[in-house]
């Protein structure tokens, strides 16, 4: 399929999804059509800049330099803690070496390093600042404002819990428009330290990795106030300003203490991994015993495929392409991105065309899945019990909105990039 006709489809995806969300809005009549054409605007606008733009373009690609030398410097601490098994020269001769690498220990072990570098960034108010600075442009054009408009901004950086823990003592005053922003929002982008990781995991699927994965977060946030203000038009935001505590002592007090806030990650991470991937397997046993259909036995990729493929088309994916698209997209709601990201890995270079692979890389960068549903009323009802009814009330509609709001961006980047 030619490149207009990709265009054209993608387009009719972009129509699609804010129908979608149109379904579950609490007022049509209520939506703002001239914000909802902003935000589409401001999506193209962001992605045009930071691909397009020669002079932006290359300043971006400093991001290449900043992820290997964090990776190297990560190989650093793990070969010297863990020794060969951490990516030290081994004590004897491998027969696969390129089997050797252990991805606990020598891959996802950069998350305890960029959650430090995060917190010592926070403590000198270089990160705050930046904050500041991206929440005010959207401030300005799209009207979001207040302790919502910076957590969302937030998102870009830090991940879905540890942002509305920036505004805290906000959330129990937050209208329920702007609880639904702040978890579609969530949803939507990933955490710092895992764009990092993901950079690394799939340098060798895409060029510019950092850069792709960064334009995708900023144009979420865009995205997210579109399907939350769809869903709930008639809801009001609040103007109170946001005014932040400064949750380090000193630059040493936010190493360790950031050191062990990524401990933490890396530990869930881990564990995630290994209960998903052993359920999926258990799945996968039980379903391959139903009857074959279409000559091959059922696996919950090839149903969840059947699923999403239609969503897949709509991002601008060729028909051909779109069932293995629409399997991973189904394997990140209903699992995760990471399990998603690992089955692209193992699919190879060759499974996809360089438009379609990036469109995918687009498509499953977020944290829209049902374990998050969980974690998000958990985690926020931890700081505000009394929007735990809101809270649960919103889940449905985040995750449906972070899942739109992805795919929208996907769909952006396939006619912006070709």
């Amino acid at each position: 399929m030619n490149a207009l006709t990709l265009n054209l489809q993608a387009s009719l995806g972009i129509l699609v999804y804010v129908m979608l969300a149109t379904f579950v809005s609490s007022r049509v009549k209520a939506i703002r059509w001239s914000l909802v054409l902003a935000a589409i605007a401001w999506q193209f606008a962001i992605c045009w800049v930071l691909l397009r733009v020669p002079a932006i373009t290359h300043a971006l690609s400093v991001s290449n330099q900043v992820v290997a030398a964090l990776s190297a410097a990560t190989l650093s601490g793990t070969s010297f803690v863990f020794g060969y098994v951490g990516g030290a020269p081994p004590p004897f001769a491998l027969e696969n070496p390129e089997r050797a690498v252990i991805f606990a220990f020598q891959v996802i072990a950069i998350i305890m390093v960029v959650s430090a570098l995060s917190a010592v960034l926070w403590y000198w108010r270089i990160l705050p600042a930046v904050i500041r600075s991206i929440a005010w442009i959207f401030k300005r054009t799209l009207g979001t404002d207040g302790p919502a408009g910076f957590a969302i901004t937030a998102n870009v950086f830090v991940g879905q819990v540890e942002a509305p823990l920036l505004v805290r003592p906000f959330i129990a005053r937050m209208s329920r428009y702007e609880l639904l922003l702040l978890m579609t929002a969530g949803m939507t982008m990933i955490a710092g330290s895992m764009m990092v990781v993901y950079s690394a995991l799939l340098a060798n699927q895409f060029s510019n990795l950092p850069t792709q994965l960064m334009t995708k977060s900023l144009m979420s946030i865009p995205a997210s106030i579109l399907f939350a203000h769809i869903m709930l038009p008639d809801d009001h935001a609040s103007s109170e300003p946001a005014t932040l505590e400064r949750p380090y002592s000193s630059t040493m007090d936010a190493v360790t203490r950031g050191t062990t806030d990524g401990l933490h990650i890396w530990l869930n991470v881990m564990a995630i991994l290994i209960v998903l991937i052993a359920l999926v397997a258990l799945l996968n046993q039980g379903i391959g015993k139903l009857p074959w259909v279409l000559g091959a036995p059922l696996s919950l990729e090839r149903i969840a495929g059947w699923l999403f493929s239609p969503l897949a088309w709509l991002m601008g994916i060729p028909w051909a392409e779109a069932l293995n698209a629409g399997s991973l997209l189904g394997i990140k709601t209903v699992l995760n991105e990471f399990l998603a990201y690992l089955k692209l890995v193992d699919m190879g270079p060759s499974a996809f065309s360089e438009r379609t692979r990036l469109i995918v890389i687009y498509a499953l960068c977020g944290f829209a899945n049902f374990a998050s549903m969980g974690i998000q009323i958990s985690g926020i009802a931890a700081m505000a019990p009394e929007r735990r009814h809101d809270l649960n009330d919103l889940a449905l509609r985040s995750l449906l909105g972070a899942t739109l709001a992805s795919c929208m961006s996907a769909a952006i980047v396939g006619i912006v990039a070709f």
